[in-house]
């Protein structure tokens, strides 16, 4: 009955997690339609990307015992693929200097991976002691890309602004946190439980700082603006001034 259980919530999942992988979609378009990355970041996407090539070798029968997770290996393969079109994106379209650090950044993870699939496979001969040294790191770089989205949450505190911090990214990735979670719980699987636990309070802080700013309509006045309107005041008085004393 569990294990029926724990494959539908793994399903459900699945489904949610997709979505999530699809909302940046519109970022995206605009980038496109813009022909540029303006201020975005890349690192939340290139941090995705290294989760997804983690938790999908962590999913696959030579870490997990056959396809007990073969709902997070099918989750994974396609947020593979989402991030990676999403990457090649900002690289085709961002500056050069931003350019080689997300070169860089991918290169880096890739060879990460290359070592980590090598000495899981060729170093541990048991499935649990694969899970035990892939999980782990599964669990930091999740906490990684968990963390991520509060950089955007510090940009929308300096700029009163949420356009940095699209709505339906943060809910959904609240919804497949609690999905997965609820995954691990049934599976007994402290790797995957643990990490989407985080996953729910980061989440909930997103939805809590979008709640908050999406009130404000209007950015803030800046000290410049009011020397500025300050200085236009005065001008004008000058102006009736001048204007008084040519009266006969």
């Amino acid at each position: 009955m569990a294990t029926s259980i724990r494959v539908v919530v793994g399903i459900i999942a699945s489904v949610v997690c997709v979505l999530l992988y699809t909302v940046p979609v519109l970022t995206f378009k605009r980038v496109i339609k813009e022909a540029s990355v303006g201020e975005f970041s890349c690192l939340p996407y290139i941090l995705a990307l290294f989760s997804a090539l983690t938790w999908g070798w962590y999913g696959f029968p030579v870490v997990s015992n056959g396809w007990e997770n073969l709902s997070l290996f099918g989750t994974c393969a396609v947020g593979v693929f989402f991030e990676l079109s999403f990457i090649i994106i900002y690289i085709w379209y961002a500056p050069r200097e931003k350019k080689k650090f997300v070169v860089l950044m991918v290169s880096l993870i890739m060879a990460i991976l290359c070592v980590i699939v090598s000495f899981s496979t060729f170093t541990f001969h048991t499935h649990q002691m694969r899970k035990l040294f892939v999980g782990s790191i599964g669990i930091v770089t999740s906490m990684s890309m968990y963390s991520a989205p509060l950089v955007a949450v510090k940009q929308v505190m300096k700029t009163k602004s949420v356009e940095f911090m699209p709505f339906y990214l943060s809910l959904f990735s609240l919804l497949t946190s609690l999905m997965w979670t609820l995954y691990g719980i049934l599976g007994r699987d402290p790797y995957i439980t643990a990490p989407n636990s985080v996953g729910c309070l980061t989440g909930i802080l997103q939805l809590v700082v979008y709640c908050i700013y999406s009130r404000c309509k209007d950015p803030p006045k800046t000290h410049n603006d009011i020397e500025q309107v300050i200085s236009k005041l005065e001008a004008a008085a000058a102006t009736l001034e001048d204007t008084n004393g040519c009266k006969p």
